[in-house]
């Protein structure tokens, strides 16, 4: 069957309506022919796209829908740190994996948004697209904050405190503060600590008399201070020319600030670090240099990605639930969970880089 070439009257665009009464079908069979396509048979479905491609009509109209409805089932999740970086980075992928599972079941869409994008329009425009926010990690710029909340949409924040909005955390000072104390049961000589966005500077760096960022955003500060007390209630102190702190979660970064400590005296022969990747990066450099981990050298992280079991030696590390964050702050977003801030535990996992 063709239908005859049309133009829509005085040059208008083409609505649902039109094209069924083109193709003499139902409105409800143009609208699943788009968005359910599971309700037609592939022969039919792939009929009427191309009629409605032949004709000029792009489907049904998602902003006049919306305006119907209230909603458009996009879910935006705004992340602190650029697009590539994120998706680079395997806890803010585990973390995303964990949403998404949750918003697939309910066939809903994410829109990936950064905090790093000074566009105010672009800004505007996205935002206005999505029924809510979910705020992966702390954004620096309260701007970013005081706009997404004039919105007055659900948001849901991970990863910090938001005042007035519902959060899921993990208790970062308990994993940080248990992993220590596993690590002094074996008394050291020199503790370093290689540390993550403790301070605002944009080079590794070590902490000295710097100005921490507010433990209440940071989640790496409140680490800090699980390692620090662990470490003051077994009679050591560590200060803070031995303490450095990484701009981003990367290997160069992690490689440079392990270097740094390994060749300052005296030498450590306990590191704590703040991310996995901050201590595989370290016992890398300590094999490099003939230092022996963990006879000569014990490592612990933090997070618990996969590569930590699968290197030799293996990482002694503070696992979080990256993904089950995801999913808990998706339900919470459904109205699935309680409406309530949600706390996850830790666990730690003993292996070889630190016995």
């Amino acid at each position: 069957m063709t239908i005859p070439s049309v133009s829509p009257r005085g040059g208008k665009r083409l609505t649902v309506k039109a094209m069924a009464e083109l193709l003499n079908v139902s409105t409800a069979t143009i609208s699943n022919a788009f968005n359910r396509p599971d309700q037609l048979s592939e022969a039919k479905r792939r009929w009427i796209l191309e009629e409605c491609r032949r004709l000029g009509y792009l489907g049904p109209n998602a902003a006049a829908r919306s305006l119907r409805t209230g909603r458009t089932g996009i879910v935006g999740v705004m992340l602190a740190d650029n697009l590539a970086y994120s998706l680079t980075d395997p806890v803010a992928n585990e973390f995303l994996h964990g949403v998404a599972e949750e918003f697939d079941r309910r066939q809903l869409n994410l829109l990936l948004l950064s905090s790093h994008d000074d566009d105010p329009c672009r800004n505007r425009l996205q935002e206005s697209m999505v029924d809510g926010f979910i705020i992966y990690g702390w954004l620096q710029e309260s701007a970013t904050y005081d706009r997404l909340l004039r919105h007055n949409k659900p948001l849901v924040a991970v990863d910090f405190d938001l005042e007035g909005c519902t959060w899921v955390n993990v208790d970062n000072y308990d994993g940080a503060r248990r992993s220590a104390e596993h690590a002094l049961a074996t008394p050291p000589s020199n503790v370093a600590i290689l540390g993550l966005r403790l301070v605002d500077s944009d080079r590794v760096c070590r902490v000295r008399d710097r100005e921490l960022f507010n433990e209440v955003r940071a989640i790496s500060v409140r680490r800090l201070h699980g390692y620090l007390d662990a470490l003051s209630t077994a009679g050591h102190t560590v200060s803070p020319e031995r303490i450095w702190s990484t701009p981003t979660n990367n290997h160069q970064d992690a490689y440079q600030a392990a270097r740094e400590a390994l060749t300052s005296s005296p030498r450590p022969d306990l590191l704590l670090c703040m991310s996995d990747r901050i201590a595989l990066a370290a016992i890398q450099a300590a094999l490099q240099m003939g230092l022996r981990v963990p006879e000569d050298l014990r490592v612990v992280g933090f997070d618990g990605i996969p590569e930590g079991a699968n290197i030799h030696p293996s990482l002694t590390t503070v696992y979080q639930q990256s993904a089950e964050k995801g999913r808990t702050a998706a339900r919470i977003f459904l109205g699935e969970q309680e409406d309530r801030n949600v706390l996850l535990r830790t666990r730690l996992l003993v292996r070889e880089s630190c016995p």
